[in-house]
């Protein structure tokens, strides 16, 4: 099964510059937890709910800040919709993380792949191996 069989294909993507209040009014919007940034077409970052929470709220920021103020910069992992699903879990695994880009082969974003997507069309066990991988402490033996 490849990446573009399971990702969720119609995302909502915000730029650099909207504001944080506006970012979390999309995520209720389309019932999301995260969101990507873009700038000029390519990915610049994501921002996830728990961001919002500990970069804004906690630090008593304002929320018509810039979403670049909150959004986890650096590398943003993805993979491509040709990718392998088991390999794209690994990943998942490998990083602990919970959500992947998927880009195409030129680098423009086409979705997203989630945890619940893997659950949906993977099936529980991978999900259950992945998710224990994801949590696992660094050295644990589940890596």
């Amino acid at each position: 099964m490849k990446v573009s069989d399971a990702m969720t294909g119609q995302v909502t993507t915000a730029a650099p510059t909207d504001t944080v209040r506006k970012v979390a009014q999309m995520m209720a919007h389309v019932e999301t937890g995260a969101i990507p940034v873009v700038d000029s077409g390519k990915v610049v970052g994501l921002v996830t709910d728990r961001d919002i929470v500990l970069r804004v709220v906690a630090e008593g920021r304002s929320f018509d800040s810039p979403i670049s103020e909150a959004m986890t910069e650096g590398e943003v992992h993805s993979v491509k919709e040709d990718d392998v699903l088991a390999d794209a879990t690994a990943k998942m695994a490998s990083h602990q993380i919970r959500r992947l880009v998927v880009l195409n082969d030129a680098g423009a974003l086409t979705g997203i792949l989630s945890l619940g997507d893997v659950a949906k069309d993977y099936g529980a066990k991978q999900v259950g191996k992945t998710l224990e991988d994801i949590s696992a402490e660094p050295g644990d033996a589940a890596h």
